[in-house]
């Protein structure tokens, strides 16, 4: 049923009504929504969402204009899409394109007990923290993630700095700062549900899949954790593989190691 509904959102250019949703289900709006929801961790509204940020995506990352992809995309005017895209791509439509061209990211190198964190964020919050051993490596990396921003070391982000490396050192301190999560649908929705594991515990990628309702995902969910640029406040490091070994983290197995069982002996 849920499938179906899918399917059915997935295939439509325009909103699907939950209550017609329901209706081709057999089944209440009420009772639709909430199983919905149960079992594929989103609302119907979000799902679309969604998708229709996906679609977004994929026609700014291709050969489609910006206007081709607004209608592509399923919006029916232009000031909706763009009055949307903020919260889809965290920057405006042509800034995506371009590399974050425009873009202006600040951000500071500080030691930890895993070596050294990296630690950026624009005006609406942290976009990256990324650990390693060489500072000039670490911005370099950052670069690579952001080509075309405008990014300069501050000597005023201590905050921001002294909270992460607070997480990464005694990981029951209080983590409260934004964050500018910036990914597809399904990246963003693996973010999710690695946040939502308890510190001390671990998932296998399976087990997210399957979480995310999506069990044959296996792979993507891999992917998305790949892709993660905020270690620690994007938990990454809990997923393991389904005979609990520890391969697959991109800072490395060590600091993974640590992580774990720092969090396991906080919890």
């Amino acid at each position: 049923m849920v499938a179906q509904a899918c399917r059915t959102i997935e295939r439509s250019e325009e909103n699907v009504a939950l209550e017609e949703l329901a209706a081709a289900a057999g089944v209440s709006a009420f009772h639709f929504h909430r199983l919905f929801r149960k079992i594929t961790g989103v609302t119907p509204k979000a799902y679309a969402a969604a998708k229709r940020a996906d679609r977004v995506l994929a026609g700014l990352g291709g050969a489609a204009s910006v206007t081709e992809t607004i209608y592509d995309a399923g919006f029916s005017s232009s000031g909706r899409f763009y009055e949307a895209a903020p919260g889809m791509l965290g920057m405006t439509p042509t800034a995506w394109r371009n590399g974050a061209a425009g873009e202006v990211i600040s951000y500071a190198v500080g030691k930890c007990s895993l070596g050294l964190a990296l630690v950026a964020a624009t005006e609406r919050g942290i976009c990256a923290i990324l650990l390693g051993d060489d500072a000039d490596g670490l911005a370099e990396d950052l670069a690579a993630r952001f080509p075309r921003a405008e990014i300069s070391h501050s000597d005023d982000f201590s905050a921001y700095l002294g909270q992460v490396i607070a997480k990464i050192d005694q990981p029951s301190s209080n983590f409260a700062l934004p964050l500018d999560i910036r990914g597809t649908a399904f990246q963003r929705r693996v973010w999710q549900a690695l946040q939502e594991i308890p510190a001390g515990e671990t998932r296998s990628y399976s087990e997210v899949a399957a979480e995310l309702g999506q069990p044959n995902a296996v792979r993507a969910v891999a992917g998305a954790c790949a892709a993660n640029r905020l270690a620690v406040a994007v938990p990454c490091h809990r997923v393991v593989g389904r005979d609990g070994s520890l391969s697959g983290y991109r800072w490395g197995v060590a600091r993974k190691r640590a992580l774990l069982a720092r969090e396991a002996e906080t919890a």
